[in-house]
């Protein structure tokens, strides 16, 4: 009996362990049972809700964000690739010493913008300019306060000439003389490194004049002595340090109250885009980083511009030049209407002021700089020129050219830009577009020349055809080219397609008259201003200058301009 109750005890005691190791195992069990049932009676009702759908709005936003990133990335491949092009330029084909000579002086927008779209292995073509550059002169005004570089709007011209298909040589030298009856230029070195011969004859078949023009002084007394100009890189500079030299005088050691007024008065002549722009420029740099670096000076700055006319800004509609009267109001520029300067010295201008009631008052106005932004005037080589054609004795502001832009009294000499007379105003936008034009005319004239090569060839293989067959398949292709000859000469004249008018007006504020469509739109503000900076950018000559442009504008806004001399 004892071992019988000691074998029922140890029994029980491993039925209890098994029950408490099987007991979580049955759990789990009875609870799978119990979920299977629930599913049999009703899945449905059961079930987990299912996840919430992402709403429409964030689908939109992500897809939002992957259109961005892959625009960023084809730009960015764009942008590697036109760096590459630029800086691994192909071999050129060598000049044809059976191709026509074309001269090209200068190198300003019509000029390169001719070289641009010309075919150069059609003719010898050779470049004859003083300065080996493009200058991207709408935002030179930028290079006077230092807001731009004035690298960053100047693109070398052999990187220009270096992508064509055929070699073009260039001279940096200034055309003396234009001898139309021998078909030669004169040109003269004058940099400051002379060589053994620093001038010499450069002939041509075909001439493109495209030198632009002189600043007009108007015959005023002490204007070229006295004022700044601004038309060139130099000029730019001058004005920059001419700026700070004033600033700097006027708060010498013991200077008077009157001669500091007199330093820190800026006055610009010149009621036009460049004028205004400068005036805008110069008041944002004095807000913006003068009067912060220099305090000063914030009592005594002062801005004037000056215009003969009525009102600035005359190619513009009346609305946007009551827009920019009102900025500059509000931006503290003094605007001095039918002002016209008679007389200029080192520290004042007389001016002629007309009254309301129609009288006129002389008037003396004291600066400390003064910038002379208004006039074109002939330069001495195209002067010279027009003396030696006949046809050309009545022009008085530059070369009279035809539809073709051909210079009155000539067959082989072509005239763009300022240096031309034509119905449209002399601006980088209209000399842009005669250069495009010549261009279009140019490789047409050679095209022709060809094809009317292959047609003589044509024509000669014809009249010795030993078979009516083969005479007649001379036949058809003669046809076919009087045919494409037809196409080609289909060039009619130059037509100047106004594309619009940009100005900045300054406190990050432009004015925009532009052509749309059969009308115009005309605006102006902060938003204006933007599409101003978007469109100078896309009109940069290539995509280095648009990187230097931005990466300046981006510079200034982060660390402001420099306030140095230099």
């Amino acid at each position: 009996m004892a071992g019988s109750s000691l074998a029922m005890r140890s029994m029980m005691q491993l039925s209890s362990r098994r029950s408490i190791t099987t007991a979580p195992i049955l759990r789990a069990r009875q609870l799978r049972s119990v979920q299977s049932r629930v599913a049999r009676r009703g899945y449905a009702d059961a079930a987990p809700s299912p996840a919430p759908k992402p709403k429409k709005r964030f689908r939109v936003l992500r897809w939002a964000w992957r259109l961005t990133w892959m625009t960023s990335l084809g730009l960015a491949g764009v942008l590697a690739y036109s760096i590459y092009d630029l800086r691994h330029p192909v071999d050129q084909i060598e000049p044809d010493p059976s191709k026509k000579t074309l001269v090209v002086l200068g190198t300003g927008w019509g000029s390169v913008s001719l070289l641009k779209k010309l075919d150069t292995e059609n003719y010898n073509v050779i470049v004859v300019s003083p300065r080996n550059y493009f200058l991207f002169t709408p935002l030179l005004p930028s290079c006077t306060t230092g807001l731009i570089e004035h690298r960053s709007i100047m693109e070398p011209v052999r990187n220009i000439l270096r992508q064509k298909k055929a070699n073009v040589k260039f001279y940096e030298a200034e055309a003396t003389k234009i001898d139309y009856e021998r078909r030669v230029v004169l040109i003269n070195d004058d940099s400051e490194v002379k060589g053994d011969i620093s001038s010499t004859e450069v002939p041509f078949d075909m001439l493109v004049i495209g030198v632009g023009a002189e600043n007009a002084t108007f015959g005023i007394k002490g204007v070229r002595e006295h004022s700044c100009f601004l038309k060139e890189v130099d000029d730019a500079q001058e004005i920059r340090k001419r700026i700070m030299d004033c600033v700097e005088t006027a708060m010498f050691k013991d200077q008077t109250e009157d001669e500091i007024k007199r330093l820190l008065h800026m006055v610009v002549v010149g009621g036009g885009p460049t004028g205004v722009e400068f005036a805008g420029e110069l008041q944002d740099f004095f807000n913006e980083d003068l009067k912060k670096w220099i305090p000063e000076i914030k009592d005594n700055f002062h801005v004037t511009l000056v215009e003969a006319l009525p009102n600035v800004l005359p190619m513009f509609s009346k609305q946007l030049i009551d827009y920019t009267e009102s900025t500059f109001k509000e931006e503290e520029i003094t605007i001095r209407t039918k002002t016209m300067v008679k007389n200029v010295t080192d520290k004042f201008i007389e001016a002629e002021v007309t009254n309301p009631d129609g009288s006129k008052t002389l008037e003396t106005i004291p600066y400390g700089l003064l910038v002379w932004a208004t006039g074109n005037a002939v330069r001495p080589v195209v002067r010279d020129l027009m003396n030696q054609i006949p046809a050309q004795k009545n022009s008085r502001r530059g070369l009279a050219v035809n539809e073709y832009l051909v210079v009155n009294g000539t067959e082989n000499i072509w005239a763009v830009g300022d240096c031309a007379i034509t119905n449209y105003a002399p601006t980088a936008q209209v000399a842009s577009q005669e250069g495009a034009f010549l261009a279009r005319l140019f490789n047409t004239m050679a095209k022709t020349q060809t094809i009317e090569a292959k047609l003589q060839n044509l024509s000669d293989e014809q009249s010795v055809a030993k078979s009516e067959e083969e005479r007649n398949q001379v036949l058809d292709e003669i046809r076919e080219r009087q045919k494409q000859l037809r196409r080609v000469k289909q060039i009619g004249p130059f037509q100047y397609s106004h594309q619009g008018s940009l100005a900045y007006i300054g406190k990050e504020r432009a004015v925009a008259d532009i052509s749309w469509l059969s009308g115009n739109i005309a605006s102006g503000g902060t938003l204006t201003y933007l599409f101003w900076r978007s469109a100078y950018l896309s009109m940069c000559f290539s995509t280095r200058n648009r990187v230097l442009v931005a990466v300046d504008w981006i510079k200034a806004r982060l660390f402001g301009r420099d306030v140095s001399r230099e």
